[in-house]
């Protein structure tokens, strides 16, 4: 880095507010306390999902549990 960087006092130019994108604290924390089970699945369900980790880098078991986890809240809100 040979380049040296010059500062100045010069007005900058229009400057605009970006709102808040990032998760509040609380948000991270987890939300509940996981179970561990045992359950068996149709070997094409468990190939489906660790296809789909893969190509989403992540673990096909976390996919499996935030599918359920969807759908338990959506069937409390239909009972609502």
């Amino acid at each position: 880095m040979s380049k040296k960087i010059k500062y100045t006092d010069e007005p900058i130019g229009e400057v605009k507010q970006v709102a808040d994108f990032l998760p509040s604290p609380e948000e991270l924390v987890l939300k509940q306390k996981n179970t561990k089970i045992t359950i068996s699945l149709s070997a094409e369900s468990v190939a489906y999902f660790k296809s789909a980790a893969k190509e989403h880098h992540t673990q096909y078991q976390k996919l499996i549990r935030e599918l359920l986890d969807e759908y338990v809240t959506h069937q409390k809100n239909i009972k609502k």
